[in-house]
Parts: structure tokens; C-alpha cells; sequence
């Protein structure tokens, strides 16, 4: 008898159970979790069809033959549907993500975008977009790799920048920080948000990707002055491609959503901006992904050590009881205040590696202080790092994240006086 149908139906059961339980509190098995369940839930028709060709395959050339085979084809079947079922959930981040802006903007928050902006919103998911996952670049924008930005300790730090390829002036700016728990080899400004930065190029953004020190070489708060320095280099350059200084919004997923809403909390912070304290680092909106907002234990919302020890040993290189002080304040739950800028927190309700606990704690302790609105969106069925290529899940929170980007526009285009000609990057008149 082969073995081919009943261990492929192992695996593909393993994998299937997986995405509705992930594993959040074992030291190691989160890691393997996260992975599995990250690549088969946002790949998963693809899972399917490969695996479809090899059932095939085993029974084109052995038949099949005994209990075994059959009820191993049984629950490949309910496997797979399991999976595709999974895939299709995706859909409703549509509706989560509208609901969470409904509830932070007003439901009447689509009436005040501008309808320059508004007509450009994708009415649906494309399959063609579907059919090619990795397909991260448009054809319209233009990627400029590398500009050194600073150097630190004989390390050149340098960002990328993506505009639109007619170059339109006086675009808002996205300001995107990578994730990659802070550490090296982990993450990049090569593979990150690049689905993101590119739809919203398209529509008029000049967006930014910065690199920033990392660790175990770095000892936060490199990371963070890093971000900052690279803000003030934005603020001072971005105009040469069409970028409007006065507004940037950040964003960053993982670690890249722990810096993000860092750095718009601690805005024009000195200590965090040696050499250039006098530069402006506000920015006008933050969109974090699936981020760690607390280095404390004061909240007991982490399932596992792990973060704990790597912050010890490789990131803030002390331990946690020898300095909570400097924990709290690298912690984006401990910044909140009246005057932070809107925020939309995003968030998937199965992540393994960052609690959605937490990330709902955030958003609802910073909506309790703010001023500015604070919208939270849980995506059902999400892990971590969703959004890293193009699948259904992704591209609906993408739209609602456009949509959200276009409203923080709008309201800035209308507070300015009429006098200064304001333009929104179609270059169509606003306010006059």
C-alpha cells in the first residue's frame, strides 16, 4: 500500500486544523504556526490546486486501493474545503474594516471625501489581481531604491521612493517602516507593504520605505532615532518628488507597527532627535499592522516569553526589572495623549506572534484619551504579516486603509484657505 494519499491527507489536515487554531502560547510552535498559517491562508486556492494535481497524479498511477486511501481522500476533501472556506473569509474584512471607519469617522464619512479621491476607490477585488499574488509592483509607478538618507556607526541608511510615473506635485506622503522583530535578517524595506505603497502611489501618494539599524548590532533607541532622522530627511526632500512635506502619514506592520506609532507618539520628542531636536517629526495620520504596542508585563496580555527575552538579550539589551522605565517609554501604550494624530490599528484576530489582545487594548486606551479619531479593525481569520502579497483578505483591508488615507486627505485640503490654491495629486482644484 502507498503511502502517498494518507500522508499527504496528514499534512494538508495538519495545515487545515492549523488555520482555525493557531498556536499562540508554545515558545516555538507560534513561529511554525504563524508561518503555515500565514502562506496557506492567504495562498490557500493555490494550496489546493497543487495538491489537487498530486492527489491526482497518485491516483493516475496507483489507483485507489483499500479503507485507507479512501478515507484519506475524504479528508483531504474536507481539508480542502476547510481551507478554501477560509480563503473566501476573507471577504469580510470588507465589512470590518468599513464598520471600524463608520465608528471612528461617522457613518456619513464617505460624503466628505473628495470626489476626485472617491471616484478612483476599487469597486471590487479583481480575479486578475487574485491570479497573481506576487505581482507587487504597477506598471504606473516608479521605485527609486536606495537614496542614503543618514549613516550610523559606518552604516548607510537609505530609503526608497514611489510616485506615480507622471510625478504629480503636491502629493501626500506615506511614510512606511518595515517589520522583522527589530532584528537583522528578518526584514527589510525590499518585501514589505509593497502591494500598499504601490495601489496608493498609483493614486497620487508619494510613499517612502525607510531602512533603519537593527538589531542585535543596534540597542533601541537606535531604532526609533533612526525612523525619526529618516522623517526629518523626508520632510526635507520629499517636495524633488512631488511629495507635500506638511503631510505625512506613517505606517509599518510588526515591529514596523511598534516604530510607527512610536514615532507619532513621540512627536518632536528630544530625546529621541539628537542633533536634529529642532525638526518637526509630527505626522498627520498612522496606520499600524498587527503591532507590539507594549515591551512591559504590566498588562499580561502576551502568550509567551519570547518577545521578553529577545528585548533582553538582543533589542534593549538590559533586563526588564533593571530598567522598566525605559520599557515603558518604548512602549506606544504608555504615549498615548489628547493631541495624537488619527489612527487606524489593524489587526488580525488570529495572529500568533502579536496579541490581538493587545492591539485592541491600544486602540481603545489612545481612543479614550484622543482628540483626533481612532478607528480599530480586527480582521476575522487574519495572521500576522496578511498582508505582505495580494489575496482577498489583503486587498479589502488595503481598500479600507485607501479610503481612510483619503479622508485624513480631504479634511487637511479643507482647512486650508481657499487663497492657497489647494490641490489634491490629480491635480483637480480644491476649495475654489
Amino acid at each position: 500500500m502507498s503511502l502517498t494519499l494518507p500522508l499527504l491527507a496528514a499534512i494538508t489536515a495538519a495545515l487545515a486544523w492549523n488555520l482555525e487554531r493557531p498556536v499562540y502560547r508554545h515558545k516555538w510552535g507560534h513561529a511554525l504556526s504563524f508561518v503555515f498559517g500565514w502562506l496557506v491562508g492567504e495562498l490557500a486556492p493555490f494550496v489546493v490546486a497543487v495538491e489537487v494535481l498530486l492527489v491526482l497524479a497518485a491516483l493516475a498511477g496507483e489507483g485507489l486501493s483499500g479503507v485507507v486511501d479512501t478515507l484519506s481522500l475524504l479528508v483531504l476533501l474536507i481539508s480542502w474545503g476547510v481551507m478554501l472556506r477560509h480563503y473566501s473569509g476573507g471577504g469580510d474584512a470588507a465589512l470590518i474594516i468599513e464598520q471600524a471607519l463608520c465608528r471612528a469617522l461617522g457613518d456619513d464619512y464617505r460624503q466628505r471625501i473628495s470626489p476626485a479621491l472617491s471616484a478612483r476607490f476599487p469597486l471590487a477585488v479583481l480575479p486578475s489581481v487574485l491570479a497573481r499574488p506576487f505581482r507587487l509592483d504597477l506598471p504606473e509607478v516608479t521605485r527609486v531604491k536606495d537614496i542614503q538618507y543618514a549613516e550610523e556607526q559606518g552604516i548607510r541608511l537609505c530609503l526608497d521612493i514611489y510616485h506615480r510615473d507622471d510625478m504629480p506635485r503636491g502629493c501626500p506622503v506615506l511614510f512606511q517602516i518595515h517589520g522583522g522583530g527589530w532584528t537583522e535578517k528578518l526584514g527589510s524595506k525590499n518585501e514589505q507593504a509593497r502591494p500598499l505603497m504601490n495601489h496608493m502611489a498609483a493614486r497620487g501618494w508619494v510613499c517612502v520605505s525607510v531602512d533603519y539599524r537593527l538589531s542585535p548590532t543596534a540597542t533601541f533607541p537606535a531604532h526609533i532615532i533612526d525612523c525619526k532622522r529618516a522623517l526629518a530627511w523626508v520632510r526635507e526632500n520629499v517636495s524633488r518628488w512631488g511629495g507635500d512635506p506638511t503631510f505625512i502619514v506613517a505606517t509599518g506592520g510588526s515591529a514596523g507597527g511598534h516604530l510607527s506609532s512610536l514615532l507619532a507618539l513621540s512627536a518632536n520628542d528630544p530625546a529621541w532627535q539628537p542633533g536634529f531636536e529642532g525638526v518637526d517629526t509630527r505626522v498627520q495620520g498612522c496606520v499600524p499592522f498587527y503591532g507590539v504596542y507594549d515591551f512591559t508585563e504590566r498588562s499580561g496580555l502576551k502568550q509567551n516569553r519570547v518577545l521578553f527575552e529577545a528585548l533582553e538579550s538582543s533589542i534593549m539589551k538590559t533586563p526588564y526589572a533593571a530598567a522598566p522605565d525605559a520599557y515603558a517609554q518604548a512602549s506606544p501604550l504608555s504615549r498615548v495623549h489628547a493631541d495624537a494624530p488619527p489612527f487606524l490599528v489593524i489587526h488580525g484576530d488570529r495572529d500568533s506572534l502579536c496579541p490581538v489582545a493587545e492591539a485592541k487594548l491600544f486602540a481603545r486606551t489612545l481612543a479614550g484619551v484622543s482628540e483626533s479619531p481612532v478607528a480599530y479593525a480586527e480582521i476575522p481569520g487574519a495572521q500576522h504579516a496578511f498582508d505582505i502579497f495580494r489575496s482577498l483578505r489583503s486587498e479589502l483591508v488595503m481598500h479600507g486603509v485607501e479610503r481612510f488615507l483619503a479622508h485624513l486627505h480631504t479634511a487637511r485640503l479643507a482647512s486650508m484657505r481657499p487663497e492657497q490654491g489647494a490641490t489634491d495629486s490629480t491635480g483637480g482644484q480644491l476649495g475654489r
